[in-house]
């Protein structure tokens, strides 16, 4: 698969005009193209809902984009439930998932109406006590334990994860919470993370099924949800082949109707929860060249670094870039693209064969649109940049500014010693 940049070399020479890089740039026009699909991938469950996860872009321009396109939000703490609900989310638009949840952070999911998703069962007794009661619609995080394998191999292991709880510990949860008061059930499970193939939704959607059968029958508890979560990847390398997400859909559709229906469980409603799916190809880290450096190897210095864009640096993990205006140009020169961070993992890319850059050259690294601005830091003192969307007319406007020193030094008692700078 061919991977090419959503903006043009003339538009991004129009926006730099405007708009100093680096920057995070987003692509409304795909945003709600990929939101209209998964919806229709899924119309066959009249009760589908996508529950963008916040934590993946939290902004609001983002996240309003989202709600036109009929879209709920999966939060995990107090800033992302005060984003959803100041963006006009409320109730059950609202999923809270959090793991070690403050107590007053039960609190105020609670005031919002949002369904509440339990990571434990020892949360329940700590629900209670912060509320006083068990709300009537509850949701719980189940963990298989075990690797989750599938026919590609190994994909994750859930054992080794500190979510959700155990199989006995669900059953006697449901059980628990129900005797409490709770009436509508909810199951969630994420087993696995950015699987690049059409099996990993139906798979799960079968366990959950399965789960979901037992636990009506055995507890009584009427389950009304089950939340697919995320985990549905996209193709980071050019040599990966995208997900299809009718095939995933038409997957679950057919573990439902083997499971579910005939258990009379036919109207049970799925959710997801796709952050990474939803948003990490429509948005692109744009930096440009700015110093060259020939030692052991070849450098190519940039004006962004891994503040802007953490995950290479912690995972290792690939993302593409393209030289703009030289996309025809052969891939002939081996770099590593490097930020300014005191670092030596701050790298954008290894050993790559990209074509000749030259200081000045804007550089786009692309699928940036998820867990690329959200996990920003400021360490050497760096500033976060800007957010800028380019909307489906044509138009950018600026949906957050880049920070500046005032801002960093903002949350110090002594900020007045800094005024001189500000």
């Amino acid at each position: 698969m061919e991977k090419k940049p959503f903006v043009t070399l003339d538009k991004l020479n129009e926006i730099t005009g405007r708009f100093p890089t680096p920057f995070h740039l987003y692509d409304e026009a795909g945003i709600r193209e990929n939101a209209r699909r998964l919806k229709e991938a899924f119309a066959w469950n009249p009760g589908f809902r996508e529950y963008f996860a916040v934590k993946a872009t939290p902004n609001p321009f983002i996240l309003r984009i989202l709600k036109e396109c009929g879209c709920g939000t999966d939060c995990s703490s107090m800033t992302e439930l005060m984003m959803s609900e100041a963006c006009g989310f409320s109730g059950q638009d609202i999923m809270f998932s959090s793991n070690d949840t403050p107590p007053a952070e039960f609190g105020f999911a609670n005031d919002l109406g949002a369904i509440i998703n339990l990571d434990d069962i020892t949360h329940i007794d700590c629900l209670e006590k912060t509320l006083g009661f068990i709300p009537k619609t509850i949701s719980c995080r189940y963990n298989p334990g075990g690797v989750f394998r599938m026919s590609n191999g190994i994909m994750d292991n859930p054992g080794e994860a500190k979510y959700g709880m155990t199989t006995e510990q669900i059953f006697e949860a449901f059980r628990i919470l129900r005797a409490r008061g709770a009436e509508r059930f909810g199951i969630h499970a994420f087993l696995a993370s950015n699987t690049v193939t059409n099996e990993y939704y139906p798979m799960l959607a079968k366990i959950l099924f399965e789960l979901a059968v037992k636990l009506q029958k055995e507890t009584g508890a009427r389950v009304a949800f089950i939340n697919l979560s995320g985990g549905v990847g996209i193709p980071y390398r050019p040599d990966q082949e995208p997900n299809d997400i009718f095939a995933i859909g038409e997957g679950v559709r057919r573990a439902y109707e083997e499971v579910l229906v005939p258990a009379g469980m036919g109207d049970v409603a799925i959710y997801t929860e796709l952050g990474r799916f939803m948003l990490a190809p429509y948005g692109c880290l744009v930096t440009r060249a700015i110093h060259e450096k020939h030692t052991y190897k070849e450098y190519v210095g940039v004006d962004a670094c891994a503040v802007n864009l953490m995950r290479p640096a912690m995972y290792g993990a690939y993302h593409h870039i393209t030289v703009m205006g030289k996309e025809d140009s052969p891939c002939d020169h081996k770099y590593d693209i490097v930020g300014s961070l005191c670092e030596n993992n701050d790298k954008f890319a290894i050993d790559r064969m990209l074509p000749k850059i030259e200081t000045g050259d804007l550089l786009v690294i692309h699928d940036t649109g998820a867990h690329g601005f959200s996990m920003g830091y400021n360490y050497n003192g760096k500033l976060r940049s800007a957010e800028l969307l380019l909307c489906a007319d044509g138009t950018v406007k600026m949906i957050r500014r880049a920070e500046t020193p005032k801002d960093y030094f903002a949350t110090f008692d002594f900020c007045h010693i800094m005024d001189k700078y500000l």
